[in-house]
């Protein structure tokens, strides 16, 4: 077998190819990005509060389960936040409507609904905790078992991968449970 032999030539020869190279495999990148892409990123949509609510209330926030994004606005109007979300996993667990937060808590403990047990019997009681599916905060909502919480698994967020809940990544629910107060309108569109 020949032993091939690098030459100034032929580095020289094979310098405009090499330079081309990276920019083929970046666009290559690009396009399996772009078609890979939708499936585990929110399209984010403009939302204007007006369009749901009659006036900001404490504050407003609008969860697009189609673009999965959650809006939020202050009372005042002086605070527009967007987040990345899971939504629900499938149309039959997606409630859609108006509700409101009733209440917050910080470490929250899990406990699967009966429809989930239903769905997968093995699970059980989750304390707080790296493990525990409704991460580090979770605002409950009017309606039973719906929630406004983080996630330890970051895979989730873009994502129908929720059992009705819309979720956070832990760094972002935090900052929206630090703005909300008890009573902020919501509505899941």
């Amino acid at each position: 077998m020949p032993n091939p032999k690098f030459t100034r030539r032929g580095l020289l020869l094979a310098a405009p190819a090499l330079a081309l190279a990276p920019q083929s495999l970046l666009a290559a990148t690009e396009a399996e990005a772009v078609e890979t892409a939708p499936r585990n990123i929110s399209g984010f949509r403009t939302q204007n509060w007006q369009d749901h609510f009659d006036d900001l209330g404490k504050a407003t926030i609008v969860a697009d389960t189609a673009s999965r994004a959650l809006h939020f606005w202050s009372g005042d109007g002086s605070t527009y936040r967007l987040f990345p979300t899971s939504v629900p996993m499938s149309e039959d667990l997606t409630k859609r409507g108006y509700t409101k937060v009733m209440r917050k808590r910080v470490g929250p403990d899990w406990t699967p609904t009966a429809d989930m047990l239903k769905r997968d019997p093995d699970l059980t009681y989750m304390p707080p905790g790296p493990d525990n599916p409704l991460g580090t905060h979770a605002m409950y909502l009017s309606w039973p078992a719906y929630l406004i919480h983080g996630t330890h698994d970051t895979r989730k967020i873009g994502r129908r991968s929720s059992s009705g809940c819309i979720g956070l990544f832990n760094e972002m629910i935090a900052e929206l449970f630090e703005i909300t107060p008890i009573g902020t309108q919501v509505r899941l569109i």
